[in-house]
């Protein structure tokens, strides 16, 4: 005997424990590719979405589904739930493979552990945003969150055009909407497909990702679970804009890209870097990487800025992204760099990743690492933005990204700050009126005209400054390059190698053992130790104190700093959604000018070596090399 209760296109059923094991397929009408117009176009994949089981009633009693309210005509329902192991947000969200999600109730139940981890008051009768990057199960989920959250009461919810918002947009539309914060579907530069990964975040008020005070609670809370709040309302049609109403609550479809363009209009001079696109001794491309960014490009490069139409590469969103990995960097994006490599390529190249938050810079035949990225942007970020002419509040970094920016804070008398990775440790500083400029070496780079890494905010700040250093070129005179920036912010600043080995998809307890083994260093070190020629100044697993709030991160990376500003950090990532990436970060400071242009490689081997040599890492892992080499 089975209890069954129809929610439109869902089939949430309970069953008696008897036919517990009994799988329950979800079909959802609206999956078809016909309902992405362009430039959203879904891939027609081999089978029908199938979200196995992805609400179902699992409580061990038999207890069908009781409705427990009908405000305004809308008939909330109470599922029986369990709690399911494993729900626990890395640094930026819970990110499983899709086949994990579409789990009996798995998504459901770090939906309503959210809502049961917030305060009424953040999100009855209040505003919700919901976007994503456009990857699949974004569709099918967004029609679970929406009702999940007109089951415990929310008033209304702004959904981008097709489900689709990226990143730096969500957080746009919660400040500009006052809303109480937004869900973000997205798993970032992770792939996407029926085989790999999604994601799902919450950001607060402010458009900050949600602080670890409250993921922990949601992790409590998914231990515990018991019920699912959910809304008896059919699916919402979300490719019109428009509203529709279902008694007190309403859902609004709205444009994915004209609140966060007209943001990006009140911080860049447009007109200047029109000035630049358009003449006709400078090329751009940007390589959006069938990712979300491709739904920004055309309108803010093409319409707003004049690019060609043929300067956009993979610039349609596509559920997969074309097979590709959406991730911003020298190995995934190798396209781009064959074409900014290749003989009398572009003089200006970018890229961004699956949400659009990451940033990928170039300049013909030459790539400029995070790390630079962020200081040459401080440094000219006076002159050449309109939005920081005033002043600039501050900087920061996270902990593992290079000491470039420290540099340009000393040399400008700025505050500066030093936090763990994750871009939710900025927002506090931001809220405070501490910081306005920010980046991690990960590829992300923003400033607080948002709570997020902002990867198009990067690329138009990286043109501004090309376009005010040459404002005054005329045509036919040689422009002053990419490469010139960086080499005389250099010569002005010093020069930090830097580089990161990621080693990705690693056993997790090997990794787990590795940390645990450079702890047992840690914890024997002392100042004068010597590694090879290096002396050691100290060496500790960084812990970080909020100077906002006064609240305290541990264990975020162990560090070896050596008397020579040298720097070895180890991490283990927490965006990643199987295994554990280790990640290795080297630097070295360079004052000499001649030895600049030097291959960061070749300049940082023997820290390099010697960092593999300390960590065991290849006993470890059984890694002979890095994934990913930046």
């Amino acid at each position: 005997m089975a209890f069954c209760y129809k929610l439109d296109n869902f089939i949430i059923s309970a069953f008696k424990p008897k036919y517990s094991n009994v799988p329950l397929s979800i079909h959802h009408s609206s999956s078809s590719s016909s309902n992405f117009p362009s430039p959203f176009k879904a891939q027609n994949f081999p089978f029908r979405v199938r979200c196995n089981s992805a609400i179902r009633a699992t409580s061990s009693s038999s207890s069908p589904p009781t409705t427990i309210a009908e405000p305004n005509g809308i008939k909330i329902n109470s599922i029986p739930t369990k709690p399911i192991e494993g729900q626990k947000t890395g640094t930026s969200g819970l990110r499983k493979k899709v086949k994990v999600f579409m789990q009996e109730n798995y998504l459901a139940n770090w939906i309503q552990a959210l809502f049961n981890s917030l305060p009424p008051e953040d999100y009855k009768n209040g505003l919700l945003v919901l976007g994503g990057d456009g990857r699949y199960f974004n569709k099918e989920a967004a029609q679970i969150i929406i009702k999940i959250a007109a089951g415990n009461g929310v008033g209304k919810i702004l959904v981008g055009k097709e489900g689709i918002l990226s990143t730096p947009a969500v957080s746009a539309v919660i400040r500009k909407r006052e809303a109480n914060g937004g869900f973000i579907m997205s798993a970032s530069h992770n792939p996407g497909g029926p085989e790999y990964d999604w994601g799902i975040k919450f950001n607060y008020s402010s458009g900050q990702p949600a602080p670890e005070s409250i993921t922990d609670k949601i992790y409590g809370n998914t231990l515990s679970i018991s019920e699912i709040k959910i809304a008896d309302i059919p699916d919402v049609e979300l490719s019109n804009i428009g509203v529709t109403q279902f008694g007190s609550f309403s859902v609004e479809v709205i444009d994915p890209v004209s609140d966060y363009l007209e943001l990006l209009e009140t911080v860049f001079d447009f007109q200047l870097i029109k000035s630049l696109i358009s003449r006709p001794d400078f090329r751009f491309t940007f390589d959006a990487m069938h990712a979300v960014a491709g739904a920004y490009a055309t309108p803010i490069f093409i319409d707003k800025l004049g690019a060609s139409p043929d300067s956009i590469s993979n610039g349609i969103p596509l559920e997969d992204f074309g097979h590709g990995h959406p991730d911003p960097n020298l190995t995934y994006a190798k396209d781009l760099v064959n074409i900014m490599y290749a003989e009398n390529g572009p003089d200006f190249g970018a890229a961004s990743d699956g949400d659009g938050d990451r940033n990928m810079i170039l300049g013909t035949s030459f790539f400029v690492t995070p790390s630079d990225s962020v200081a040459v942007i401080a440094a000219n970020a006076k002159e050449a933005i309109p939005y920081f002419k005033n002043s600039i509040k501050g900087l920061a970094r996270s902990m593992p990204t290079s000491g470039a920016l420290d540099r340009v804070a000393e040399k400008l008398n700025l505050p500066f700050f030093e936090v763990p990775t994750g871009w939710k440790f900025f927002g506090n500083l931001m809220d405070a009126g501490n910081l306005s400029i920010c980046g991690e070496e990960s590829f992300g780079t923003g400033s607080d005209h948002i709570r997020e890494k902002d990867g198009i905010w990067a690329v138009l700040a990286w043109l501004s400054i090309i376009a005010h250093r040459n404002k005054d070129t005329k045509p036919g005179e040689k422009l002053i390059s990419v490469s010139d920036v960086v080499k005389e912010h250099w010569a002005t600043y010093g020069r930090n190698f830097f580089s990161r080995y990621d080693y990705e998809e690693c056993e997790s307890d090997g990794a787990n053992k590795m940390i645990e083994y450079l702890r047992e260093i840690l914890s024997k070190s002392k100042p004068g130790d010597k590694y090879g020629s290096y002396v050691l100044q100290f060496a500790d697993d960084f812990t970080y104190t909020d100077p906002v709030d006064g609240s305290v991160v541990s264990k975020q990376g162990v560090r070896f700093v050596f008397t020579d500003g040298s720097r070895i950090i180890y991490r283990l990532s927490g965006t990643g959604s199987a295994g554990a990436t280790v990640r290795v970060y080297i630097e070295q400071f360079e004052p000499d000018v001649s030895k600049h242009d030097v291959d960061a490689q070749i300049a940082l081997k023997p820290l390099i070596d010697l960092a593999l040599s300390v960590s065991k890492l290849k006993d470890f892992t059984g890694r002979e090399k890095p994934t990913v080499i930046t």
